[in-house]
């Protein structure tokens, strides 16, 4: 068995450059996108003093989710991504042997608010034809402390009896 899932928060680096493959077929042209995603680890460090880790992600999106990506993604919006890894190799002009590994997406969510300047005429979902996107869900807090409320008390259990059992050794 083999699991290749990746799961990224991050803020898009640039805008999307978006392409067309296979412009003779029959279908049209496929279209992908790709994009740079910033994500951010902040930690405190032994002296007490806030430090951040910026890895920067090759990310790839083809058809629906390219779509999208071509419509609303812009250089620093926030998106949460699923998808899988994937190792490329080629040549170089000099003769080189050259490799980057990219997240393919298979899950395409925007987070965050809508840029300035764009009200209610700006769409917040995707078109029905892309499967893919998920409608974005409301932005909350990454954490959220417990509620205090009653503690949940099982009811009394039933009283048990012994009438009609025999003597047995057993301890339950």
């Amino acid at each position: 068995m083999s699991l290749n899932k990746v799961m990224l928060i991050g803020n898009v680096g640039q805008d999307p450059s978006v392409r067309y493959l296979d412009q003779n077929s029959a279908q049209g042209a496929t279209k992908v996108a790709s994009f740079t995603l910033a994500t951010t680890e902040r930690y405190r460090d032994r002296n007490g003093e806030t430090r951040e880790n910026t890895e920067w992600h090759n990310i790839v999106a083809w058809r629906n989710n390219a779509d999208v990506v071509e419509r609303f993604v812009h250089k620093g919006t926030q998106l949460y991504i699923e998808g899988r890894l994937r190792t490329r190799s080629w040549t170089d002009q000099t003769g080189n042997k050259r490799y980057t590994t990219e997240v393919v997406t298979d899950t395409l969510q925007l987070l965050g608010r809508r840029p300035d300047g764009q009200g209610e005429s700006a769409p917040a979902t995707a078109p029905a034809a892309a499967p893919a996107f998920q409608q974005p869900r409301p932005q909350q807090p990454a954490y959220q402390p417990a509620q205090a409320s009653a503690p949940v008390v099982p009811p009394p259990a039933a009283p048990v009896s012994d009438a009609g059992q025999g003597d047995d050794d057993l301890p339950f």
